[in-house]
């Protein structure tokens, strides 16, 4: 008992006791976070339909170097306040407030890993720091309990998560402790803290070498082979820490000026061939509408057999300029709206919380003003949602129609805002009211999860394989009736429509669970008195910042204008589309998709022979590899350059 009471007066006095439990306590945790990696794979396994054993592995060697680091960013004040040299850290009281900060911050850090189980199905990638956009949002309670009550699983395993850790959490208490001997243990406090410091530093930094940087997003890509399984290495409360303080793009020197503008650059001269044609613009924005979810974009789908979900859009395409091979800007509606009326996509950050927020842009509404367009913005959810209302603003939109302007709660849907049918009813009542030609952009609200209908409309839908399916065919009526009420306007026949998506959402075909698939939305032109604008373009590709300078090219505007995109019925121009989604951009040119990270290309898919991207042809198509990852870091050049300087408008 002497040499036992003497091993514990020695552990106690230098401190030793102390740092295996804290050990204990960061392996428990490294536990609970390997869980939520295998938690999160097994709720997303559908998205990653050719993962191999040796690859899973692969992937969780990765992850093990993110949740030390993720772990050591939650914990870094608990291990600072654990280690603190003073005898008051002996005390119960202290004790019990490191305990309750240990649960508490470490609770938030495991339920931030479950929320991404269900929803990384809706934007393909970890939470980041944008997610808190949400919190502003007058519904989120709301919004919350649905999906806590959607996805009861996940707070049953995180529930369980925390009994774990409420249990462990104590389950290590080494020897009795006995009064310090106040130098010795001043002397090794004070050492491990430091050396607690030191290499907590080192794991955040994710290494030990001088020249290591601190980890980012763009690290995972190091451990997988597709970049949407950069999700599954990377852990959320990482993710969300390391994107709060976004950094600003790195300017780019790929090419010198004048080779660069030959390349690629977003100055569009003005229009010289006919007059200005002073039509109505009407932009349509359809929450998560899909191409999956269109039945005349996928003739061969189900051996021909597919319907798809839309009837009316089907029998609009049937009267429209539209393309084959259409895509999103990125995976969120807040990406969607620089995209769509300014053409500016987001590249790494999403445009309307990055730094680069205040510069001076350009937009249809501020470019239409120029030719006496009067300019409204339409968005059936409270005002003030997700910020649309501060950027429509900037972007030079004269009103605002939102919830309040509306006028009856009776309307509202309990989630998002006024159901699309009776908004778009009240929409093109208030067109009639505004002077021609006028410019009016509409965001919808009711495909949205929680999957609701009207009442008046349940049980009169077709049950599809997704639950989405149904409130797509309910938004796709509403698009029915307001176009049969519209038909009937006098602005109507001059009025070009345009109608394309956010973004894409849940899939059902592996065709569409690919990182090509994951942005395939639907972009449509309808003019009802030109029949020349028809049919279906096979062979362009359309992106959403292509629409701003195809619509203005089509109304002959006649003055130099900038946009990222470019006119998609010019036959003459370089048709192409970008995005950006776990640190990795994509460029889809022709028949070929390039994924480029970290300045290098990473795979090239021919997407029309191989659409389930089986096949990485890179360093074996050399020609279409070169002309591809030049357009790459051209349009990369132009666009962080001129982001940091501040030059997209036209001087």
């Amino acid at each position: 008992m002497d040499n036992l009471a003497h091993k514990s007066n020695r552990f106690q006095t230098y401190n030793i006791n102390y740092q295996i439990i804290l050990l204990y306590r960061f392996l428990l945790l490294m536990a609970l976070f390997t869980i939520s990696r295998l938690g999160f794979y097994y709720f997303n396994t559908g998205h990653y339909p050719d993962m191999t054993f040796e690859r899973l592995m692969r992937i969780m060697q990765g992850g093990f170097k993110f949740d030390v680091t993720g772990i050591l960013y939650v914990n870094v004040l608990y291990i600072l306040l654990y280690h603190l040299p003073f005898p008051f850290r002996n005390t119960k009281s202290y004790s019990r407030f490191l305990k309750w900060w240990f649960f508490i911050s470490n609770g938030i850090a495991l339920a931030a890993n479950v929320g991404d189980f269900f929803y990384f199905d809706f934007i393909l990638k970890r939470s980041t720091a944008d997610v808190f956009m949400f919190a502003k949002e007058g519904n989120i309670v709301t919004l919350f309990i649905h999906f806590i009550v959607d996805y009861w699983q996940g707070l049953v395993f995180w529930l369980l998560q925390m009994a774990v850790l409420i249990w462990g959490y104590d389950k290590v208490k080494l020897l009795t402790e006995v009064k310090p001997k106040k130098l010795s243990f001043y002397l090794s406090a004070v050492f491990w803290l430091l050396i607690s410091v030191y290499f907590s530093v080192i794991g955040i930094r994710g290494g030990f070498t001088g020249t290591t940087r601190p980890i980012t997003l763009g690290n995972a890509g190091a451990y997988t082979q597709k970049p949407l399984e950069m999700a599954i290495v990377l852990n959320t409360p990482f993710s969300i820490i390391r994107t709060l303080n976004k950094k600003p793009l790195k300017e780019e020197h790929y090419f010198p000026d004048e080779e660069l503008k030959q390349i690629y650059s977003p100055i569009h001269p003005a229009h010289t061939s006919g007059a200005f044609k002073p039509l109505n613009v009407v932009v349509l924005i359809m929450e998560s509408f899909a191409k999956e979810y269109v039945g005349a974009y996928n003739r061969n789908l189900d051996h021909g057999e597919y319907r798809g979900y839309t009837p009316f859009l089907d029998s609009l395409i049937g009267k429209s300029k539209c393309f084959q091979y259409s895509f999103a800007n990125g995976r969120k509606s807040i990406d969607a709206l620089p995209s769509i009326t300014s053409s500016i996509p987001s590249m790494v950050n999403p445009y309307v919380t990055s730094v680069y927020a205040s510069n001076k842009i350009n937009s249809l509404a501020l470019t239409l003003k120029k030719k006496g367009y009067e300019t409204a913005f339409f968005h059936g959810a409270p005002n003030g949602s997700m910020g649309f209302d501060a950027f429509m603003k900037v972007a030079g939109y004269d009103q605002y129609y939102g919830m309040t302007e509306y006028g009856n709660d009776d309307d509202f849907d309990g989630s998002w805002g006024i159901w699309d049918e009776e908004f778009m009813q009240y929409m093109a009542d208030e067109f009639g009211k505004l002077k021609q030609p006028f410019l009016a952009t509409f965001f919808s609200v009711s495909s949205h999860h929680p999957f609701k209908v009207p009442q008046k409309y349940e049980g009169a839908f077709r049950k599809g394989t997704l639950e989405f399916h149904i409130p797509i065919q309910y938004s796709d009526l509403a698009l029915r009736k307001f176009f049969a009420k519209a038909s009937k306007e006098p602005w109507f026949i001059n009025t070009l429509f345009v109608l394309t998506a956010d973004h894409s959402n849940h899939a059902w075909h592996p065709e569409y669970k690919t990182s090509i698939g994951d942005f395939s939305i639907p972009i449509l032109f309808y003019q009802p008195a030109d029949t020349l604008l028809r049919g279906v373009d096979s062979t362009s590709v359309a992106q959403q910042i292509d629409i701003m300078p195809t619509i203005l090219d089509y109304l002959n505007y006649d003055k130099e204008y900038f946009a990222f995109g470019v006119d998609l019925l010019d036959s003459s121009a370089t048709k192409f589309a970008v995005n950006y989604n776990n640190s990795t951009y994509q460029l889809i040119q022709g028949k070929y998709l390039l994924q480029f990270l970290n300045g290098k290309t990473i795979a090239v898919y021919n997407y029309v022979n191989d659409p389930l991207l089986k096949t990485n042809l890179i360093g074996k198509v050399h020609d279409i590899q070169a002309k591809t990852e030049k357009m790459m870091k051209a349009f990369i050049q132009q666009y962080n350059n001129r982001m940091i300087h501040n030059q997209l408008v036209v001087n």
